[in-house]
């Protein structure tokens, strides 16, 4: 049925120069699900990505967000609707406290997130629910740590809480494992099944062997355009798909 896809895509087109970098995909997240976008380097999945959080303009198509068209929206207005999207290169300030980093998510929630003169009882407030966060992705203990002297995971783990912390009914996830040694792909990918109870993600991965443990349903894009759709289980034995990976690494 049409209202159990929180987010949809309907013939999205990017140009740039008359280079066509996504080329008429369609796209269907269903609520409470996991989704995963996948392909080889350079089929466009950032840049579907961009597309549905506005960090670049759509040339031609539409997007659906609840079945409102939020085509022509900023990308300040997709988060306030509840669209909080991750980025592939760890965007925690370094320089701040795991608390703090959490803390700041928790404020621009509530409508003050650089308001860092007012006072500490103000800003405060938000610590016991920045905890609360942080003992969700298993970081408490780190509570007081610089985020730039967390390890690579743990670093990652603090992103996601800080995009939990703005409470997203649709989470978007750009490649969370990337650069991840084993141990940690497993931990981020334990973390990732718990924190989706409840919410819809969809995720760009590289990494198949995530995405088989967490994807519901899975979209493999070529060349800007989507090659097959279904299950793990389904795109994995799809010839074509088998085809577009053949000589990627990880995939």
């Amino acid at each position: 049925m049409e209202e159990d896809y929180i987010l949809e895509a309907k013939g999205l087109v990017k140009e740039f120069r008359g280079f066509v970098a996504v080329n008429g995909v369609d796209l269907k997240v269903r609520r409470g699900s996991i989704h995963a976008l996948i392909g080889p380097n350079g089929a466009g999945k950032t840049t579907v990505f961009n597309l549905l959080t506005k960090f670049l303009p759509v040339t031609r198509g539409q997007i659906l967000y609840q079945g409102r068209d939020i085509t022509h929206y900023s990308p300040a207005r997709v988060a306030q609707i509840g669209i909080v999207r991750s980025f592939q290169i760890s965007s925690v300030f370094p320089h701040l406290t795991a608390l703090e980093n959490v803390r700041l998510g928790l404020q621009a929630k509530a409508g003050g997130s650089f308001a860092f003169w007012r006072s500490g009882a103000l800003l405060h407030r938000f610590d016991e629910a920045a905890l609360a966060l942080l003992e969700q992705v298993g970081l408490r203990e780190y509570a007081k740590v610089m985020a730039v002297e967390l390890p690579y995971g743990r670093k990652r783990a603090l992103e996601i809480a800080t995009t939990l912390a703005a409470d997203p009914e649709l989470m978007l996830l750009d490649e969370p494992t990337q650069g991840m040694g084993t141990e940690d792909v497993e931990a981020i990918t334990a973390l990732l099944k718990r924190m989706a109870q409840g919410r819809t993600v969809l995720m760009v991965e590289h990494n198949l062997g995530v995405v088989a443990h967490l994807a519901d349903r899975i979209t493999v894009l070529q060349r800007g355009t989507v090659l097959a759709e279904g299950t793990y289980a389904e795109v994995s034995s799809n010839p074509e798909v088998i085809a577009a990976y053949l000589g990627v690494a990880h995939a």
